[in-house]
């Protein structure tokens, strides 16, 4: 998959908050960089523009009408068609734990409000081309039991008892980071070394960002696989 270029036919951006100030100045200033627009002022309707449209990426604040930012990303993540849309999350709650939940969700990058608007396109793009960097890597890796199929985002875990395998969804950046670590099983990454390679080094995001992902993917896949380096970072296991 080839990045998608700005312009006419530009990456569609999908913006809810339920600040239509907010609403306006983000579309004026993503379309003025190429991008195409679709806004939604609460989480029903987000949904519903997500469903018609699956745009490239989604910007999403928290606290909404009818259905907040948590939940919206749940249900992103547990949809097949739209698991893999990268959603930056905004919120005026700056509680590490409210940052927390936003990526336990499946969020990718969590930013707080107040934010400026620059900060906002700046980091849709790099979220994009992060996204995008990912698209062409090998069809598969095989390390322990796993199978990880990167041309459709799926892991196939092997039950060595009855043959079969059984088949996981992941949101985007937990499958990218577990495929990233099993392209180099034994060897040990910090977290910002993690960070640099799958989230992209002109993404801000914090190192907690990696323990929360490594800790969901542990919950689906087993504990076996990825270890812990203390002091250091995580390493798949040879």
């Amino acid at each position: 998959m080839n990045a998608p270029q700005l312009g006419d036919n530009g990456p569609t951006v999908l913006v809810v908050d339920d600040e239509e100030d907010l609403l306006s100045l983000l579309e004026y200033n993503l379309e003025q960089e190429g991008f195409q627009t679709l806004l939604a002022r609460d989480g029903v309707e987000a949904m519903e523009q997500a469903r018609e449209h699956e745009p490239d990426l989604i910007i999403l604040d928290i606290m909404m009408p009818k259905m907040d930012g948590i939940e919206v990303c749940e249900r992103l993540r547990k949809d097949a068609h739209l698991r893999t849309i990268p959603i930056m999350m905004l919120t005026a709650r700056s509680e590490e734990e409210d940052q927390v939940e936003g990526l336990d969700v499946g969020a990718d990058i969590y930013l707080g409000k107040p934010v400026s608007v620059s900060v906002i396109v700046s980091q849709t793009k790099a979220l994009l081309r992060s996204a995008h960097r990912h698209a062409d890597p090998p069809d598969q890796i095989k390390v322990h039991n796993l199978r990880i199929d990167r041309d459709r985002y799926l892991v196939f875990q092997a039950n060595g008892e009855a043959d079969e395998e059984e088949e996981m969804r992941l949101p985007r950046k937990e499958f990218e980071l577990l495929y990233f670590l099993a392209s180099h099983p034994g060897k040990v990454f910090s977290r910002q070394e993690i960070l640099d390679e799958v989230w992209g080094r002109d993404v801000y995001v914090v190192d907690r960002t990696v323990d929360v992902h490594i800790r969901k993917i542990r919950q689906k896949i087993g504990s076996e696989y990825i270890e812990t380096v203390k002091g250091v970072g995580y390493r798949m296991k040879e």
